[in-house]
């Protein structure tokens, strides 16, 4: 053993057991985070201020729910391009059932996870049964998705605003001083983690992601898996347009675009690999967290969207090179 690793050892033998057993890359978006937080406090003195930071999360909360189904996909070394209008659909379907009367604002929120669990189930069955590239499918199922929308409203803004229940879910406060929001997040949190940690199906996910060749051979219905997924991925983008459109009091066309990039970029810069098979949720949340204090800081220097679109496909890009690529072989 060389004397520069033998230093490293010992350097890493000091510390302390949680940070050894912590991810790389999860550390490193926690310190992306407290360096974020130290040039926001230089742009505004409010930056730190705790009402600031619970607004903050009340707006990552979207992003985090949407980027939990994302995650999942990902693991298994797949995409899932439809998240923008799988949102956008969820939000204007929920919205069209409340305009039915008491029954249809009590059936709203299930009406737009089924609509994207449809979606989902589609792309699910499109990779796991016909073989279909990932990108392809998600990417025509996106596509069918704006044009029943775009068929629905006759291509303007819809009508239908947000039932009551809705916006109380995304804007109101069942513990004071801590928005809904953030609630439902930890609900989804709490469930993302056990689902991935204590399940048969987390396991396979797992599994699937270093070799799906392998987990077939193990006994693991690999197919049913990746449907799964996808009809997850599906479920909690349509939740997280469903809270969208409670926060904004109502559905929009496309109000899913700005989306996409930062679900995948959050989930890329909290450690999980973009081929599969590595990756916790806590480095999801942190990345969550970073692109949100990341786009209220280029909110403040008023940079346009095309600057923050550039922005999220070199920190992609950057995360992939430092921890995306493949394990030389042997």
């Amino acid at each position: 053993m060389s004397e520069t690793s033998g230093s490293r050892l010992s350097v890493k033998a000091r510390l302390p057991a949680l940070l050894r057993r912590a991810d790389p890359a999860v550390l490193t978006a926690f310190g992306c985070i407290l360096l974020l937080l130290l040039l926001g406090s230089l742009y505004s003195s409010n930056f730190l201020s705790p009402d600031y930071l619970l607004q903050q999360l009340k707006v990552a909360s979207f992003l985090g729910v949407v980027a939990a189904g994302m995650m999942i996909v990902i693991l298994l070394g797949h995409i899932d391009l439809s998240v923008p209008w799988v949102m956008t659909m969820g939000a204007m379907m929920a919205c069209a059932a409340a305009g039915f009367g008491a029954t249809g604002a009590f059936v709203a929120i299930p009406v737009g996870i089924l609509c994207g669990m449809a979606l989902g189930l589609l792309n699910g069955f499109g990779v796991a049964y016909l073989r279909i590239p990932s990108m392809i499918v998600t990417l025509a199922s996106n596509v069918v998705a704006q044009g029943l929308m775009v068929v629905y409203t006759g291509g303007f803004s819809p009508q239908d605003s947000a039932p009551p229940a809705i916006r109380w879910l995304a804007t109101g406060t069942l513990v004071p001083g801590v928005p809904n929001a953030i609630l439902v997040w930890l609900a989804v949190s709490a469930a993302m983690v056990f689902l991935l940690a204590r399940t048969a199906f987390g396991r396979a996910v797992y599994g699937i992601g270093n070799s799906e060749r392998a987990a077939f051979l193990s006994g693991v219905g690999t197919r049913r898996v990746v449907m799964i997924a996808f009809v997850l991925s599906g479920a909690l983008s349509a939740f997280g347009g469903v809270l969208l459109a409670g926060y904004a009091s109502k559905a929009a066309q496309a109000m899913g675009d700005a989306y996409l990039l930062p679900s995948i970029a959050a989930v890329v810069l909290g450690g999980t690999s973009i081929l599969g098979g590595r990756g916790s949720y806590l480095g999801t949340v942190a990345g969550v967290i970073l692109i949100t204090l990341l786009q209220s800081i280029l909110s403040v220097m008023q940079m346009p969207e095309a600057g923050r679109q550039i922005v999220y496909g070199i920190v992609i890009i950057v995360m992939l090179l430092l921890y995306g690529r493949a394990p030389p072989s042997r």
